[in-house]
């Protein structure tokens, strides 16, 4: 049985509180803490930038597992870098030559992830997938809270495991949008490592964090 990890993201956390829920979700066995930044204009919501995210990373010692959804994007991988963003992952849509991104990143010592939008193909991340270490399959269309599971992503999950096999690469899937106790398990089952969650761990169960991130571990 393979080791899933999750990834719970802050957006559903107490803004007001971050630092002490961020240490929350150390202590209740998250593998990584998700950060969504948006930008208003790639899609339309506004979040955190790298100030934020550099006041908190003295909070925990997990990876900080940062998903940039802003346009252009190239310019602004050495802010989270600094920040103290440990995974970084952009939009192939976001950036003139993905692979000059994928090296900017790998150059500042960080890990490579490229996400996929509900209507974005694999094609778009196909011949960069021996270079980086994850891709993020979006489940709902970014920008937006509350929105039903997409079902149609899983297809895009099951032809990357299947290409990842035949050509023993090692590159993890990761799944966001709508991910919950249910959901977790059909997303397990098509070939995802990684599970975004933030509703789920951090408001199921009367908020225990540890309960919530147990029950998707062993889906």
């Amino acid at each position: 049985m393979k080791k899933i990890q999750i990834s719970p993201s802050i957006l559903s956390a107490d803004f007001s509180q971050l630092g002490n829920e961020i240490k929350r979700l150390e202590q209740g066995g998250a593998d990584m803490v998700h950060v969504d930044v948006m930008d208003g204009h790639f899609v339309p919501n506004l979040t955190i930038g790298p100030p934020v995210i550099k006041s908190l990373r003295k909070y925990t010692n997990l990876p900080f597992d940062v998903h940039l959804m802003i346009d252009p994007v190239h310019k602004y991988i050495k802010d989270y870098s600094d920040a103290g963003a440990d995974i970084i992952t952009f939009h192939p849509e976001a950036t003139e030559n993905p692979l000059e991104t994928i090296n900017l990143i790998k150059s500042l010592n960080k890990k490579v992830g490229m996400s996929l939008n509900p209507k974005t193909e694999i094609k778009a991340v196909k011949e960069y997938l021996d270079k980086i270490d994850l891709v993020l399959v979006m489940s709902v269309y970014p920008g937006f809270g509350g929105q039903k599971f997409i079902d149609d992503v899983l297809r895009k999950v099951k032809n990357l495991d299947q290409i990842r096999k035949e050509n023993n690469l090692n590159f993890k899937i990761e799944i966001d949008g709508g991910i919950n106790f249910e959901t977790s398990m059909i997303a397990i089952e098509a070939g995802v490592d990684i599970l975004v969650s933030g509703t789920t761990v951090f408001k199921e169960n009367n908020g225990d964090i540890k309960k919530n991130i147990k029950i998707l571990k062993q889906m």
